[in-house]
């Protein structure tokens, strides 16, 4: 079957999966400028970036409406995330080298911004992201929002300096004779620790707090067992004399991987990264008249590393479809007395998942040459597979 036939059947299958999938609202509330609280559903896009407007439905036959930071100066979905609107003083300066200034001061300005609330207390962090922007707030009873000051800048040696200043910040502001400067002197400017220091603050006051970042329930990894079978064909091609061209029927075989899913954690965990080593052989027999060693031994590790989307149908079941580049590493095999050597070729796959627990793939490899070492020779190693799943964690 022609391969770019098997791409388009896959794509026009993922559009149409796509088109067709119900939008998920789950249950929600926005606060408006009269401080009027509205519970109904909102749709839960886990947004990379912080928005400035979200969809809302009263009810699940409601017609939907586009709510905007104008109108609304709260939002969240219930157990899950929240954001608050904020007037603030935010610093858009480049991380990137051939953008920074030798000015070590951030430049702000003033925006009206919806920040995500990551902490809730006593004291309060905030996140704001926008691509490769990614800043954080901070809120104490003392004090109203303000941005954590972090920044890149040029030093006049033409090396990259850092401006620290939100160690000072956090030591000045958030008092507590657990919180040392010394601890703070080695901080970095990332969620994680930030997290960290505001649980311990909150804690230190024995202030009842919420933290955000933890109502995210699903495993950001996965580690799947990928047994299944392959259907493959093998044809070598003699560059000098046709007479000795060769072709294998296809033939069914056993496969297995172990499937490590990294799971990037936005968009509704929609997106993850996918690394499967593979082994997989291929064995055959051919009878020519007056010719020997004519059977093929292929084994081989494979190491995919590709891109896989989820569909979400329902609570319980998704779709998938991945793409992978892959390496092959051949183990000590021959065809026709021809040591095979290593290649590389690339997978389409399309699947469907039950419970985050059991799937099942089907999965297309693109034309792989198993003879690279031979100027004489080339070769076309077809595989279509099809792939039980199941999840360890």
């Amino acid at each position: 079957m022609n391969k770019f036939y098997i791409l388009f059947l896959i794509v026009g299958i993922f559009s149409s999966i796509k088109c067709n999938s119900q939008i998920s609202f789950v249950k929600g509330y926005y606060i408006d400028n009269a401080n009027q609280k509205t519970e109904g559903l909102i749709r839960n896009v886990d947004w990379k970036n912080n928005p400035l407007e979200f969809e809302y439905k009263k009810t699940k036959e409601s017609e939907k409406e586009s709510m905007n930071i104008e109108s609304v100066k709260e939002f969240g979905i219930n157990n899950v995330s929240k954001y608050i609107r904020a007037s603030v003083q935010i610093d858009r300066s480049s991380n990137k080298f051939n953008l920074l200034s030798y000015d070590k001061s951030p430049l702000f300005k003033k925006e009206q911004l919806y920040l995500k609330v990551l902490i809730q207390g006593y004291a309060s962090l905030f996140l704001y992201e926008d691509n490769s922007l990614r800043r954080y707030f901070y809120q104490t009873v003392n004090n109203d929002v303000d941005q954590l000051i972090f920044k890149k800048y040029k030093t006049p040696e033409n090396k990259i300096g850092t401006n620290n200043k939100f160690r000072n910040q956090l030591y000045d502001n958030l008092k507590c004779v657990d919180i040392s400067m010394e601890e703070l002197k080695f901080m970095n400017y990332n969620k994680k620790e930030l997290l960290n220091l505001f649980e311990k603050y909150n804690n230190c006051h024995n202030s009842e707090f919420v933290n955000f970042d933890e109502k995210v329930t699903s495993s950001l990894f996965h580690l799947n067992i990928r047994p299944g079978l392959n259907s493959s064909s093998l044809s070598m091609r003699n560059n000098i004399t046709n007479s000795r061209n060769t072709g294998y029927d296809r033939e069914w075989s056993f496969r297995v991987g172990l499937e490590f899913e990294f799971i990037l954690g936005f968009n509704k965990n929609k997106w993850a990264i996918i690394i499967e080593p593979t082994y997989q052989y291929f064995k055959a027999e051919l009878e020519i008249a007056n010719r020997s060693n004519t059977n093929a031994d292929y084994q081989s590790i494979e190491l995919p590393l590709g891109l896989r989307h989820y569909l979400f149908l329902n609570d319980t079941s998704k779709v998938f479809v991945n793409a992978s580049f892959l390496y092959d590493f051949a183990l000590k095999s021959k065809v026709r007395n021809l040591a095979v050597g290593s290649g590389i070729n690339g997978a389409l796959g399309i699947g469907y998942k039950y419970k985050n627990t059991c799937s099942l793939e089907f999965r297309y490899h693109t034309s792989r040459d198993i003879l690279p070492d031979y100027a004489l020779w080339t070769s076309d190693y077809k595989t279509i597979s099809v792939i039980f799943g199941y999840s360890i964690f």
